[in-house]
């Protein structure tokens, strides 16, 4: 025995640890090793970890009753970078059909002062000339009428040369035609994406930027037409599906200046329905645009006879003729320039988010 009294018991809710208990059971009432309050601050709540897995518990933590944010939601981006359901331009991912009807009628509405007279200038006036001097030059009436008048069916005096000739002159007026065309294209791209990006804009500038990218869009634009050329002799479908998978390259080359064919190829099967229903949008508008005039173009000059420029009358006729039809398939070039573009940048933007000033900034 020992006259020293016994040691003094802790009683529970003192915030003394007991010696005996192990941290962490029922018995300790203190906090958690390590835990350092908050001066003032009571005792953790009960099931308290950290960090925080779940989101803080209602009431705890530094903003009592906030749920816990590790960061910012999956595909936030900064303000002015996402993408804008009203942009002129790109018309952003679920809008639809809709959204891109709007911006090709909104493209047409805001820049048809320019592009009209560009389409006549690139478009319209190079493919009635070059028909006018087909026309003309045309050995096929002469043909036919000796063929007539002679008992002994027989080729033609000079037919291999004159055949020749029209060769050349269709092969060559087509390349110099398609040159100015990429004058064209270039230039309305240009003013399309400007006047969407809110900026200034005019006939002469557009003519000039499109004078400096024609000879590589000129250039792209042959090969293309090659591949499409060589896919139409194998059955014909490999030439449309080239055709549709190509559909990109022109405005590829514009804005980003490398690689069309295969970003086209890419944009072509990443989303296919998507890009095959708005190519096949436009590729119906230009071919209703273009078979139209072109029909009338036959029934006008028919009643002028087989050699048209045969008599000054005659031969008025048939240039007024072929030039009301070409003024007709207008329409169809500037849907085919619209459509495209806008369908461009719709693709663009399932692929990052972007909008018209980056664009107009790519175009320089």
């Amino acid at each position: 025995m020992t006259d020293q009294p016994p040691p003094p018991t802790s009683s529970a809710g003192s915030g003394e640890p007991d010696p005996s208990s192990p941290a962490g059971s029922p018995g300790h009432s203190g906090p958690p090793p390590g835990w350092n309050p908050v001066q003032g601050a009571g005792p953790p709540p009960q099931g308290w970890t950290f960090p925080p897995t779940g989101g803080y518990p209602p009431g705890s933590g530094p903003y009592g009753g906030q749920p816990w944010y590790p960061g910012p939601p999956a595909g936030w981006h900064p303000p002015g970078y996402g993408f804008d359901p009203n942009d002129a331009l790109v018309t952003p991912p679920g809008a639809g059909l809709g959204g891109w009807f709007d911006r090709c009628g909104a493209a047409l509405r805001r820049g048809w002062r320019q592009l009209v007279p560009i389409a006549l200038l690139t478009q319209v006036l190079p493919a009635a000339v070059l028909s006018v001097i087909s026309l003309g030059l045309d050995p096929s009436a002469k043909w036919a009428a000796q063929a007539e008048s002679s008992p002994n069916p027989a080729l033609p005096d000079n037919f291999l040369v004159e055949l020749l000739n029209l060769l050349v002159l269709l092969v060559g007026g087509s390349l110099l035609v398609g040159l100015v065309q990429a004058v064209g294209w270039a230039a309305g791209t240009w003013v399309i994406t400007k006047q969407a990006a809110g900026q200034p804009v005019s006939l002469e500038s557009a003519l000039r930027y499109g004078l400096r990218r024609a000879l590589g869009l000129w250039g792209w634009t042959l090969l293309i037409g090659l591949l499409i050329g060589v896919g139409l002799c194998f059955c014909v479908l490999p030439g449309i599906y080239l055709a549709f998978a190509l559909s990109m390259a022109g405005p590829v080359y514009l804005f980003e200046r490398h690689n069309p064919i295969g970003r086209s190829f890419r944009m072509f099967h990443d989303r296919l329905g998507l890009l095959l229903g708005r190519v096949a949008l436009v590729a119906a508008a230009v071919i209703v645009g273009t078979v139209i005039p072109g029909v009338l173009e036959g029934v006008g000059t028919s009643p002028l006879g087989t050699d048209p420029f045969a008599s000054a009358g005659t031969a008025v006729g048939a240039v007024v003729v072929i030039g009301i039809t070409a003024v007709l398939a207008l329409p169809a070039h500037l849907a085919q320039l619209i459509g495209l573009l806008v369908t461009y940048a719709e693709q663009r933007a399932h692929e990052a988010p972007v909008n018209t000033a980056v664009l107009a900034a790519e175009l320089g």
